[in-house]
């Protein structure tokens, strides 16, 4: 009898096809951009993510013996998903192997996920053949305290699903995959509306042996957090419908609605106000959304039977108790009696994953008894309702240390020739040669060289913005004081000259009415800024070496915030950002204006309601790279750590008002961008003191406790314990 074929052979053979496969050169479209400079911008705590799949398997007590460390260590992995054996086997041709099969070594278990490597996003598919005991009987969840270790030693296969090919080269973000026999479905931003402040997020499904990929969103909508039905007829999806997003932060204004997963036919709204989708079967699936008594509640969606499916036709009941935030349900496709969710409760700073069973109504800690003080996220559990999935941050587990990045190069959708960086500090600015970054860490303002070595704190007090001058050597400005306040707040100008052993510096301005957001001019002159001394953020201009005591005029004057200004390289303009055409409303555009206060015009229309913020001009003066909404939000911010303005996205725009660009693609805030005159390599680069290890928050409105007296009267509605189901080891 001859040897059976080994199906990791297969895997091995179909890595390499697909390595080759995936990856093909791009052609190099670089049209007016030179190979002379380069961008860096800050993510609101991105740095210390170090996020890696983990996973917990359900019928034992929860100890960090048992807990698995799924992905790979490098960069940032999240959002996974178990596919069946099935759909890997109809991927791979490999043969399906039953855990009843106690002859042979365990199945390998699989893996989709999202990744964060070599400078985009992608998804892919990992293979993991483990050894070590596991616990996957019918007994009640957690009864058994197994005496042994259930470490596994891992065996890794990884084979990348869809990168920059899928998008005809383009850049995007992805998000949600979800494996259905041959066709991976996921969430892309690749493709642009067209339309300011509207999301580029979209349903793709992708053919994984041909590289084939359908939009299943319609043009014109935007689609979030897909969930596949058991059958793999039907996806759910959060979604605006033809509504549109209208700039909320926390709970979105999405409703349910289902398509026909083969081609998006069929679409119709099955629930009103609700997010993240899961389904059970065919007929039920869970979701969230925020209650009227302040509480993110986890909700039951049936589908009724012979009846048109649409709104009337589900029935919803919500199913977790207020008192807590419930969130990102993960339902069982195997075992209807239980769901896993991410939940904050008042007694923790932290997220943590957790079972809750539908029928008895308790709920079961599953990461709190073993991690207290790490945030957990975005459950979801294997077809055989075995394991438990989440990410975290892996910090040093499993013995893998590893310094956080001060410089992470991204991929850049405008040309190769400009490196794109993300950049972990807080308003960068180059100096006039490129050879250091100044920068904020609140408290302090920094220097560093731009390949990441030599930092040094140059200023101990708070402060925000900095700016270099243009002829002398070693000046950097700031703003001392506490950021985004009003206009009464104490703010003043400083100039710090870095290069003095003394790190000497001189207050600029006087009074402290909110003078912020210096830039030099370059003829090293004078100095642009903000000042609200008139009761209104206006722009002023003084003198740079003895500040406004040698010379000081206004240059724009009104009943509104004009701020975060630029000078030109070439001297012919100050940019800046405000909201005069809707003071007051948070709404901001781009204005450009010549130092002499002519030539006052709009840059960038923002949209209704829209902000454009932090701009910056490029080393020749032809173009300007800033913040902006103008791509929406990209997806539900509940599911991400906190981010103040998770729609946040870097863009650039010729000086003339066209040709606007998108240069990054995630469901983060990225902000304060920095066009500096010096071409940096394409290489990462670690902080040279290791940086801080997964120092960020959860979303800050979670911490938000909501009235009490909804709450009482709504815990007096419903009957479910409120209190955990905990174990001791």
């Amino acid at each position: 009898m001859s040897k059976p074929t080994n199906p990791f052979n297969l895997f091995c053979f179909l890595f390499i096809f697909l390595a080759f496969w995936r990856f093909p050169v791009l052609a190099n479209h670089d049209g007016p951009y030179s190979r002379s400079s380069s961008i860096v911008f800050t993510t609101l705590g991105r740095a210390s993510y170090c996020f890696d799949i983990y996973s917990l398997p359900l019928w034992v007590a929860p100890a960090s013996s048992n807990e698995l460390q799924l992905t790979d260590g490098v960069s940032v992995n999240f959002n996974g998903y178990f596919p069946s054996p099935s759909s890997v086997s109809m991927l791979f041709g490999a043969p399906d192997r039953t855990p009843a099969d106690v002859s042979s070594p365990p199945p390998p278990l699989h893996l989709v996920y999202v990744t964060e490597r070599n400078g985009s996003s992608h998804v892919f598919l990992d293979s993991l053949n483990y050894r070590g005991r596991e616990h996957t009987g019918s007994r009640a969840i957690l009864e058994e305290d197994p005496s042994e270790s259930t470490r596994s030693e891992l065996t890794r296969f990884q084979f990348p699903l869809v990168g920059l090919e899928q998008s005809d080269g383009r850049v995007s973000m992805k998000d949600k995959p979800t494996l259905v026999d041959e066709y991976l479905i996921y969430v892309s931003t690749h493709e642009n509306t067209g339309v300011p402040r509207t999301s580029w997020a979209a349903v793709y499904s992708t053919h994984l042996k041909t590289g084939s990929t359908r939009r299943l969103t319609p043009y014109g909508v935007a689609d979030f957090s897909p969930a596949v039905s058991p059958s793999g007829v039907w996806t759910a999806v959060a979604s605006y419908g033809e509504k549109g997003w209208d700039g909320e932060v926390e709970d979105l204004g999405t409703d349910i609605y289902l398509f026909m997963t083969r081609d998006g036919a069929s679409r119709v709204k099955v629930v009103e106000h609700g997010g993240w989708p899961s389904w059970a079967d065919d007929s039920t699936f869970y979701f969230h959304r925020r209650c009227e008594d302040g509480w993110w509640s986890v909700f039951k969606a049936s589908i009724l039977k012979n009846r048109k499916l649409g709104v009337d036709s589900v029935v919803t009941e919500r199913v977790t108790p207020p008192g807590f935030h419930v969130f990102t349900p993960a339902a069982s496709t195997s075992n209807k009696s239980f769901i896993a969710v991410a939940t904050r409760r008042p007694d923790s700073d932290f997220r943590h994953i957790e079972l809750f069973d539908v029928v008895s109504k308790q709920f079961v800690e599953l990461t709190r008894p073993i991690s207290p003080n790490v945030h957990h996220l975005n459950p979801f559990i294997s077809p055989d309702s075995s394991r438990v999935g989440y990410h975290r941050c892996r910090g040093t587990s499993n013995g893998q240390e590893r310094t956080n990045l001060i410089l992470e190069n991204l991929k850049n959708p405008l040309s190769e020739k400009i490196p794109l960086f993300r950049f972990d500090g807080s308003f960068p600015s180059f100096s006039p040669d490129g050879s250091r970054i100044a920068f904020v860490d609140f408290p302090g303002v920094y220097v560093v060289n731009s390949d990441g070595s030599g930092l040094r704190k140059v200023f101990e007090r708070n402060a925000f913005s900095t700016a270099w001058d243009w002829k002398r050597k070693g000046v950097v400005y700031t703003s001392a004081g506490q950021e985004f306040s009003s206009e009464s707040t104490d703010v003043d100008i400083v100039s710090i000259n870095v290069d003095d052993e003394n790190l000497s510096y001189k207050q600029l301005t006087r009074g402290g009415k909110n003078d912020a957001f210096p830039s030099a001019s370059p003829d090293g002159k004078w100095v642009a800024f903000r000042s609200g001394r008139s009761g209104h953020k206006n722009l002023y201009i003084m003198d740079a070496l003895e500040g406004e005591a040698g010379g000081l005029y206004r240059l724009t004057e009104g009943p509104w915030s004009d701020t975060m200004c630029n000078w030109s390289p070439d001297g012919e303009w100050i940019l800046f950002a405000s909201d005069r055409e809707n003071p007051g409303s948070g709404s901001f555009e781009l204005f450009m204006v010549h130092p002499n206060g002519t030539g006052l015009h709009k840059l960038v229309q923002s949209g209704s309601g829209g902000r454009a913020n932090h701009p910056c001009f490029s080393p020749d003066s032809k173009y300007v790279v800033f913040t902006s909404d103008y791509a929406g939000v990209s997806a539900e911010p509940i599911s991400n750590p906190h981010h103040y303005q998770p729609y946040g996205e870097i863009f650039v725009i010729k000086s003339d008002g066209s040709g606007i660009r998108r240069l990054t693609h995630n469901s983060y805030e990225d902000g304060t961008p920095a066009w500096g005159p010096k071409y940096m390599k394409h290489d990462d680069v670690e902080w040279p003191n290791g940086g801080t290890t997964c120092s960020f928050e959860d979303c800050h409105w979670l911490n938000i406790s909501p009235d009490t007296d909804n709450v009482a009267k709504c815990s007096s509605l419903y009957s479910a314990p409120v209190k955990p189901q905990c174990y001791t080891n």
